[in-house]
């Protein structure tokens, strides 16, 4: 795995990126990062959730969260950038649930052990130092019976397709403007350790720049 681009960087990246990133995520990957958002979602988030957008950026999949919770849901974006956020809160969804977005940072998140029922990261631990870290952070405000949905960059299964891959993403790395920062990812295997339950585990999107989408279950605690 490419080392992280630092913290400062990425914010500056992000924030400048705002108002194009919609546009540049879709081009980029023939709009399958949106099927990977809507995946995620459906297969996470139940009517009446108090639900944790994580890396919300601009908004997309807390507004597809915001309908699936429903008017008797409630919605927390959390982003590190002012100027995603100014993008999400453009994003209004009728009839969906209550929505509130913080600044905040996806490796000390502002809240208490198993806060939500469902928490959601689309691509946003993908740019993160230590993407385990940051999947087990989450997993953290999961509540037993809760989902924790994450969709975020892989690598091709194909070993070819891996050799070429890893050459494009050698000379994205030095565009930071079209990369920000974000490179194939593996989080599952923290999450076993963890105890979570494994609900979904797809690969989607194309041959050369997969997405993996990911939802797991934190356990009951056991009676006795």
């Amino acid at each position: 795995m490419r080392p992280a681009l630092d913290q400062a960087t990425l914010k500056t990246l992000y924030q400048r990126a705002a108002r194009r990133y919609d546009r540049q995520h879709r081009l980029l990957t023939l709009a399958s990062d949106q099927r990977g958002r809507e995946l995620m979602v459906r297969d996470t988030v139940r009517s009446g959730d108090r639900v944790l957008d994580a890396g919300c950026g601009s908004g997309l999949t807390t507004g597809l969260a915001a309908r699936a919770a429903g008017p008797s849901g409630f919605v927390t974006g959390l982003d590190l950038t002012p100027g995603m956020l100014d993008q999400a809160r453009q994003k209004t969804v009728a009839g969906g649930a209550a929505l509130i977005f913080a600044i905040g940072d996806m490796t000390a998140l502002p809240f208490s052990d198993e806060s939500f029922d469902s928490v959601l990261s689309s691509y946003s631990v993908c740019p993160l130092s230590d993407p385990e870290f940051g999947a087990l952070e989450l997993y953290r405000l999961v509540r037993p019976g809760g989902r924790l949905g994450i969709a975020h960059s892989a690598e091709p299964q194909n070993a070819l397709l891996r050799r070429l891959a890893g050459s494009l993403e050698g000379l994205l790395w030095h565009l930071p403007q079209l990369s920000l920062g974000c490179r194939p990812v593996e989080v599952l295997p923290a999450l076993h350790r963890a105890g979570a339950r494994v609900d979904l585990d797809r690969l989607i999107g194309l041959p050369l720049w997969p997405f993996r989408v990911i939802v797991t279950v934190k356990p009951e605690a056991s009676a006795g």
